[in-house]
């Protein structure tokens, strides 16, 4: 009897907290994934790293050795100023030494990194003034992109979207649901296609030391903002037409990014996801569940205060007594 009561109990606690339940569980499953990509990156770089730094430290050692009049102590200072200075996106070989990082169509590129949040890191604002005007122009410059493109999103899909669904399900009665589903497909499809495919082919042609795989990997990395830096397009010695190349880039990367946030959004609006979504949220409270509270509160209040008019109704009316005293007959 004990157990099925302490059964039910659980039973009814986890029903009544589902929500809390599945958001335990949720955060459990990312942290559980965090650790898995540790693991797997971990795992497949950490040789690698290993290798290069030995490789490193044979050609050091060999170039000491060939080099008696230079000490170990003079050649670590040139190297750090040079990888500080590479940090900057400023290298000192001579094939690179025509390429300027703060030209006009340098500067467009790097602003457009900084305002979609994408910031590849190659180049970075040398000057105290440049990294104050950095954090202004970021402050102001982000909510200001965010504001810009969530109202081109939301004109976009109107037509790439809401409409096209809505024709299909009125004009040949197809379920709203799974026109919803194809048409986001569709649509994914298109964009991988125009904005990753493509552009991989043409990066691949375009930059000499990358291949497919390369130039996919920028695309991604650069369209879903997360910008690592380690490719970055129009940075070789030879490259023509630099300048057009760094304005094409830009456009690029503005469009790719509005047409990312226009299949995200798409795929937010299935039904299917939103129903996922609310798993983890917390319910929000009704409004007929508010009229229900507010009306029980009312019929308390009126309960309460209808009891206490009956009690002073029911009540005898006693006459105070004049004490001896008080009364003027007695005296």
């Amino acid at each position: 009897m004990l157990q099925s009561l302490a059964s039910n109990s659980c039973v009814r606690l986890i029903q009544n907290h589902k929500s809390t339940w599945y958001f335990v569980f949720l955060v459990l499953g990312y942290l559980l994934y965090l650790i898995f990509g540790a693991v797997v990156f971990s795992s497949v770089e950490l040789p690698y790293e290993d290798l290069l730094r030995q490789e490193l430290r044979a050609i050091k050692k060999q170039f000491l050795l060939e080099h008696d009049c230079l000490s170990e102590e003079r050649l670590e200072r040139f190297l750090k100023k040079a990888l500080d200075a590479s940090n900057y996106g400023v290298s000192i070989l001579n094939n690179t030494s025509a390429n300027w990082n703060w030209d006009f169509t340098s500067a467009l590129f790097f602003a457009s990194t900084v305002l979609s949040t994408t910031g590849y890191g190659h180049t970075a604002p040398l000057s105290d003034g440049g990294k104050a005007f950095c954090i202004i122009y970021s402050v102001i410059g982000i909510p200001f992109t965010l504001l810009f493109l969530t109202a081109v999103v939301q004109r976009i899909m109107v037509f790439s979207t809401r409409r096209p669904i809505m024709y299909i399900h009125t004009r040949w009665g197809l379920s709203k649901p799974l026109v919803a589903i194809v048409h986001a497909t569709l649509l994914a499809m298109l964009a991988v296609s125009c904005f990753f495919l493509i552009p991989a082919a043409i990066f691949s042609a375009l930059e000499e030391n990358w291949n497919f795989l390369e130039s996919f990997y920028f695309c991604f990395i650069s369209l879903s903002t997360i910008g690592l830096g380690d490719y970055v397009p129009g940075e070789a010695a030879n490259q023509k037409f630099r300048e057009l190349y760094k304005v094409g880039i830009t456009v690029y990367l503005i469009l790719g990014l509005i047409v990312m946030l226009v299949v995200l959004e798409t795929f937010c609006e299935l039904q299917q996801l939103k129903q996922l979504r609310k798993m983890f949220y917390l319910k929000k409270e009704k409004p007929q569940d508010r009229l229900a509270i507010l009306e029980h509160d009312h019929l308390s209040f009126t309960t309460m205060s209808n009891t206490a008019h009956s009690d002073d109704k029911t009540q005898p009316y006693v006459p105070a007594l004049a004490s001896p005293g008080d009364d003027p007959m007695i005296q």
